[in-house]
């Protein structure tokens, strides 16, 4: 042990002197028991440091964990922001393409409305996940006895 460990400690350091004082008065064939008898006295305070140390580091834990339990949920930028709302609308134009010919091709003037009536609903219904009145998250209230 490092001498600032041994001032920090007085009861270690007594009992430190008190073996080293017993190994003086009974000479060197109990030194080994001696030895031993210290090192579980050494250990017994090592474990009960550390238990304290994790339990002090477990509470701060389940306090910080707490904490951020009891704020308000923030939106975050996987909740559909610019940069998702882009690309999703950059997909869409490139696939109305294809889907476009495919409606034509296969029925005409009707078959291009009901490719590009497809498009807008997919569009809609991926633009209606930022609308204010849908719940979101952990605190999502039930809207019909349909929904888990």
């Amino acid at each position: 042990m490092e001498a600032s460990s041994r001032a920090r400690d007085p009861e270690l350091k007594k009992d430190l002197d008190a073996t080293v004082d017993a190994r003086r008065e009974l000479g060197a064939d109990y030194e080994s028991a001696l030895v031993e008898s210290f090192l579980e006295k050494v250990e017994q305070r090592l474990d009960s440091t550390v238990d304290r140390r994790v339990r002090r580091q477990l509470a701060e834990q389940q306090m910080a964990v707490a904490r951020d339990a009891s704020r308000p949920v923030r939106a975050s930028s996987g909740d559909g922001g610019f940069g998702e709302r882009f690309g999703f609308a950059i997909i869409s134009l490139i696939l109305a393409i294809p889907l476009s010919a495919i409606g034509v091709a296969n029925a005409g003037l009707p078959g291009l409305l009901v490719a590009w009536a497809g498009i807008l609903g997919v569009n809609t219904v991926h633009a209606a996940r930022g609308w204010p009145w849908q719940a979101r998250g952990h605190g999502r209230e039930r809207v019909s006895d349909w929904e888990g």
